[in-house]
């Protein structure tokens, strides 16, 4: 495989990764560099990550793996978003209580959830044959990284103007990642 379809490859896989970031900086008040760089390596991280275990795993696992990694990152982001729903029609004033938190626990989660498909794109590598892993790991991963860390500063900048209105659709656009990644996975939507 050539560097020009890897990169597109990495673009592709990326864009969950990167709308989860703008979707965290609609949450905060500032984007900071701390914040930006944890986005960014958490999911550039496991974004690159995910393909080199998957293309170690390889056809032995196949099966498993994609049987049920649909419903993992669907669950994950779908309960995300809700809780940001909630949280954004609660009665009870938040504009001082935002969802800021960048912790590991909350970057882990959010990182696994929309690395899963990536899991399966390495193990098409290792069954394609003809990919050299190691770089395309790495364009993923700084592919990812970039958009993300890019991404929260998106997010602040709409987030600061649009505050409420910029919770609630960042609680829908984690339920319609969510969403597409089960009906791609189920083959109902093919994009």
């Amino acid at each position: 495989m050539g560097i020009a379809e890897l990169v597109l490859i990495a673009i592709g896989l990326s864009m969950d990764a990167f709308a989860v970031s703008v979707c965290k900086g609609l949450a905060s008040r500032k984007a900071d560099f701390i914040k930006m760089f944890k986005c960014g390596i958490w999911f550039g991280g496991f974004q690159g990550l995910m393909p080199l275990i998957g293309f170690f795993l390889g056809r032995s696992f196949e099966k498993y793996i994609t049987a049920i990694d649909h419903w993992i990152a669907f669950a994950i982001l779908a309960l995300i978003g809700i809780n940001m729903l909630r949280e954004a029609f609660s009665s009870k004033d938040e504009s001082d209580d935002k969802d800021d938190d960048y912790s590991a626990g909350k970057m882990f989660t959010l990182a696994v959830a929309t690395s899963i498909d990536a899991l399966a794109v390495g193990i098409s590598f290792a069954l394609a044959g003809d990919t050299n892993i190691w770089i395309a790991v790495a364009l993923i991963g700084v592919i990812t990284f970039v958009l993300s860390f890019a991404g929260v500063k998106i997010g602040v900048v709409f987030g600061n103007k649009f505050e409420k209105g910029a919770q609630i659709m960042s609680g829908v656009i984690l339920i319609l990642i969510g969403t597409k990644i089960l009906l791609e996975h189920l083959g109902v939507i093919n994009f």
